[in-house]
């Protein structure tokens, strides 16, 4: 045992180190005002009082109660089903070669020669889309014309879809915001999601970035792209085992 951590309590010979109540705090949401002395000493009395209740759950045989049973089994099949997921990603390996071709050819994604910032109002009929276009032309604000009418989630917030990079959006879209001047607005454009009223907020231009200034970030996203294909094929290979049944 590391000398550094210290003993703190026993309940009925289980010991709880000064580690374990560290361990104890980093899973509690806005700890900074345990990372003191005082702290530690409340996190420790709860430490101890979760073990005497632990000792009577015991004690009472709580562990053979089929609501237990049944809320231990969930546990198990998420932690299973997390576990498999793992030993899915075990043996990915990427090297730096293949990374490198990635990035060059989605140079775009990562460092992106145009940088939009847009809104849009997004709704499922081409009449209504082209009815609401003509209210903003005569005058509606956007902002509330998206709040009003969009069936996106942007509409809580005036149609604002932030700053993004060019290539992320769908082709429809994109084209869209290509052909528009700062502060345009387009007729409805047509994508697999509905019909898109867009508005280009700001455009800016950045300076293209090496490989080996985004490498964390293109490793990343790789690496990630590489667990998504694996687990997608080993599915479909599973799926062939498992009498799957959908009713949406």
């Amino acid at each position: 045992m590391d000398n550094n951590n210290k003993l703190l309590a026993e309940v009925n010979g289980k010991k709880i180190y000064e580690q374990d109540v560290y361990n104890f705090m980093a899973n509690i949401e806005q700890n900074q005002r345990f990372q003191n002395e005082e702290g530690i000493k409340i996190l420790t009395d709860e430490m101890v009082n979760q073990e005497i209740l632990l000792v009577d759950a015991y004690e009472n045989k709580f562990e053979e109660d089929e609501e237990f049973k049944k809320e231990l089994n969930l546990v198990k099949d998420n932690m299973l089903k997390n576990y498999a997921m793992h030993k899915i990603f075990s043996d990915i390996s990427v090297d730096e070669e293949e990374v490198k071709k990635y990035y060059e050819d989605n140079k775009k994604l990562f460092s992106p020669k145009k940088l939009y910032q847009a809104s849009h109002i997004l709704i499922d009929s081409e009449d209504k889309a082209n009815d609401i276009y003509s209210e903003i032309v005569e005058g509606l604000d956007f902002k509330e014309a998206a709040k009003k009418y969009s069936k996106d989630p942007s509409a809580a917030s005036g149609g604002s879809l932030g700053k993004f990079p060019e290539g992320v959006m769908v082709k429809e879209f994109q084209d869209g915001l290509d052909s528009l001047e700062v502060g345009e607005i387009s007729k409805p454009v047509k994508s697999q999601f509905g019909y898109h009223i867009i508005k280009l907020e700001d455009l800016e231009n950045e300076k293209e970035k090496s490989f080996d200034e985004l490498k964390d970030q293109v490793y990343q996203t790789y690496t990630m792209m590489k667990r998504q294909e694996k687990y997608l094929e080993k599915i479909a290979d599973l799926a062939k085992k498992v009498e799957v049944k959908k009713y949406y």
